[in-house]
C-alpha cells in the first residue's frame, strides 16, 4: 500500500474556496477502485494549512488516479488558488502492528 502526504498552505481567507475545489476531487477520488482512504483536513492550529493523506492499494492505481479527469480539474483549479507553499510526499506502508502500549 502506497501512503500519500500532502501538505498546503493558503491565505486563511480562501478557506472555503480551497473547500470548494477540494470537496469534488474527494468523493471522486475515494470512487476510484485503488482508493482505500483520501481525506484533506485544515490544521486546528494553523488556519493557513491544509494536510492531505491518501492511501493506495498500490502504484499503478495511484498512477490511475494522476491520470483522471477529476485530478485534471483540481490541478488547474489548485493553480488559480495559488497555494503559497506546497509538500507532497509518497511512502510505501509495512504491515500493521500493534500500537505500543501507552503506560
Amino acid at each position: 500500500m502506497l501512503v500519500v502526504l500532502a501538505e498546503a498552505r493558503f491565505d486563511p481567507a480562501q478557506t472555503e474556496r480551497v473547500r470548494a475545489v477540494a470537496r469534488p476531487m474527494i468523493e471522486a477520488s475515494r470512487a476510484e477502485p485503488g482508493c482505500a482512504g483520501y481525506d484533506y483536513a485544515f490544521d486546528l492550529l494553523e488556519p493557513d494549512l491544509m494536510r492531505v493523506r491518501e492511501l493506495w492499494r498500490d502504484a499503478q492505481a495511484l498512477a490511475d488516479h494522476f491520470a483522471t479527469p477529476h485530478m485534471a480539474t483540481f490541478l488547474a483549479a489548485l493553480r488559480d488558488l495559488r497555494p503559497t507553499a506546497l509538500s507532497v510526499k509518497c511512502y510505501e506502508l509495512g504491515p500493521e502492528r500493534p500500537m505500543p502500549s501507552a503506560r
